[in-house]
């Protein structure tokens, strides 16, 4: 059994540890308000861009462009988005699963990575480290739209070139701080309809000015962006709330902890009064006796 001196050693780890995920809590609700709000603001935008490209793409005929055609007989292409940084639950574990997955199914055979986040790129290193082709982490400077701008360039670059077949897109869908969804969509080619997820957007009648085809052309690498981007804001925002839940609930444990240690310490005390009790009543009857 262990002495007073290392249960309340032991008491003291685990409430300095209590104080650490708190303060982390708090510090993860707060990234994860500024991080909701741009996740949240950021889908009517795209999802009024996928309508009137789909609009456009219904009004365009025969448009050809470099992102509507089939790509080259060559090996996928994923981009995956995780954290740089752990203690956010299953956050990575997810994404990287559904990553796993993906290279093991029939589509993912032989595909090559652009890993956005430390901690995917650590992961797949030392497994496929020769089909990764970028790694984005160490962001200093925060999410931004270049950092997007700049990753959808070079997995278009990719796909145009015939280096890659299709590009596809894995990242975390927020839906609350409690619940992020992994998701697995195809970035490019971009499909020319979407009816499940647009609805009856396709037919709504629109008056373009230049032509549709030219607007189409201009949109179409904006569109890329956008969905890079969007996967990003919701990455973040799910990290975020994925590591203010580990943290409250290690925050709970470590309270539980303290008190079942507690609990032994107040154990083992009154189990040394009674020795000592009895050791002092044992050497009065002896001098009794004598």
């Amino acid at each position: 059994m262990p002495s007073l001196k290392d249960i309340r050693k032991r008491i003291t780890s685990v409430r300095n540890t209590q104080q650490i995920t708190k303060a982390m809590k708090m510090v993860a609700a707060a990234k994860l308000r500024r991080a909701q709000e741009a996740a949240e603001g950021a889908r009517p935008y795209a999802v009024k861009l996928t309508e009137l490209l789909v609009n456009l793409s219904s009004q365009s005929g025969a448009y050809s462009h470099p992102y509507l055609s089939e790509g080259s007989t060559a090996p996928a292409h994923l981009v995956l988005c995780t954290s740089d940084r752990g203690l956010c639950g299953g956050f990575n574990t997810n994404l990287i699963k559904l990553a796993e997955e993906f290279f093991a199914g029939e589509d993912g055979a032989e595909a090559t990575l652009t890993a956005c986040g430390r901690r995917g790129n650590d992961y797949f290193k030392s497994r496929i480290g020769e089909r990764i082709v970028a790694a984005h982490v160490n962001r200093p400077g925060g999410l931004d739209l270049e950092l997007a701008r700049s990753v959808t360039e070079d997995v278009a670059q990719l796909f145009t070139s015939g280096e890659a077949g299709s590009v596809y897109l894995i990242y975390s869908r927020f839906n609350s701080a409690i619940s992020q969804t992994p998701v697995l969509e195809k970035l490019l080619p971009i499909e020319r309809s979407d009816d499940g997820e647009t609805g009856e957007a396709g037919l709504t009648d629109y008056v373009y000015e230049p032509g549709a085809a030219e607007l189409l052309g201009t949109l179409l690498p904006r569109y890329a962006e956008t969905k890079v981007y969007q996967a990003m804001l919701e990455s973040v925002a799910s990290e975020h709330g994925a590591r203010m839940a580990a943290m409250d609930s290690a925050t709970r444990n470590a309270a539980e902890m303290i008190d079942r240690l507690t609990l032994e310490m107040n154990r083992a005390r009154q189990a040394a009064i009674t020795t000592e009790l009895m050791e002092i009543v044992s050497g009065a009857e002896a001098l009794n006796v004598e």
